[in-house]
């Protein structure tokens, strides 16, 4: 894939925290446009994913398979995000069903300690407790997930073809 497509997976994978610049506007936390809110949505998920194959791959065929798996990918990228939120330990839980619901949920296996609102709160032992568990719930699985598929595609790689 080409390099837009990394980097487009990376921006809509952090995309839904943009949602904390309403702070600084008046937006309450719990509004449906605030923290997670509407941006960690199902909705905005599929919306976002849409626009972006839309917009940054022009070139494949709309409604052709690889146009619906790459909505799908991305919508999964997306929607990942506010997964993740929904298993921390603090906060409204995440608005999945905003704008047709505006409830807030939690998944019941809540792991991942909150990240601090402010990033001068990371520099501390509570910052350092979040990155440990986030090591350990998303990057070490990741990067186990990654290796496994890797050593698969290596070895289907060797072997020949009848």
């Amino acid at each position: 894939m080409p390099t837009r497509f990394w980097v487009l997976s990376a921006v809509c994978s952090v995309l839904p925290d943009v949602d904390v610049i309403g702070f600084y506007y008046g937006i309450k936390y719990g509004d449906m446009f605030g923290h997670r809110g509407f941006l960690h949505s199902l909705t905005f998920a599929l919306l976002l994913s849409v626009l972006v194959v839309i917009l940054a791959f022009p070139s494949v065929r709309q409604f052709s398979k690889k146009w619906w798996a790459m909505i799908a990918f991305f919508f999964i990228v997306t929607a990942s995000h506010g997964f993740l939120d929904a298993m921390t330990d603090k906060g409204l839980g995440v608005g999945f069903f905003i704008p047709f619901d505006n409830a807030r949920y939690f998944l019941t296996w809540r792991p991942i300690f909150a990240s601090p609102m402010h990033i001068r709160n990371f520099p501390s032992h509570d910052g350092f407790v979040l990155l440990t568990a986030e090591m350990i719930w998303i990057w070490i699985p990741v990067l186990l997930l990654y290796a496994g598929v890797r050593m698969i595609r290596n070895r289907n790689k060797q072997i020949p073809a009848p």
